[in-house]
């Protein structure tokens, strides 16, 4: 199957769903600072697929898949923070550490695709 649209990629589709969970785990959070960084970095992840499709140019969308897959490391980082300060629960954790690493390895396998 062809992509013709970033929303046809299965990484920018699962990372719109991680996007869409942490708001609702933290989008009221009353810490600021953790808050905001945790948002930014599952936005960052979406976002970058959707900006690297749009640049035409295979180098330099495997440069924003990279970019990608730090922030999707970020957010794994944060999400140890935030079962350790109890801003959330160990279910909520697990779900979202699974959600994190299937889309890191989806967009490593994509990078390797578009590397060929």
């Amino acid at each position: 199957m062809k992509i013709q649209r970033f929303e046809d990629i299965i990484a920018w589709q699962k990372s719109k769903q991680i996007v869409l969970v942490t708001y609702k785990h933290f989008g009221k959070l009353h810490d600021l600072a953790f808050k905001n960084q945790i948002l930014r970095c599952s936005l960052s992840i979406m976002n970058n697929i959707a900006e690297g499709f749009e640049r035409m140019s295979n180098k330099e969308f495997i440069n924003f898949l990279y970019i990608s897959k730090g922030s999707c490391g970020e957010l794994r980082s944060m999400l140890y923070v935030a079962i350790e300060l109890n801003y959330l629960k160990r279910q909520e954790f697990d779900n979202m550490m699974n959600l994190s690493e299937e889309i890191s390895k989806l967009l490593s396998g994509f990078i390797k695709s578009l590397r060929k």
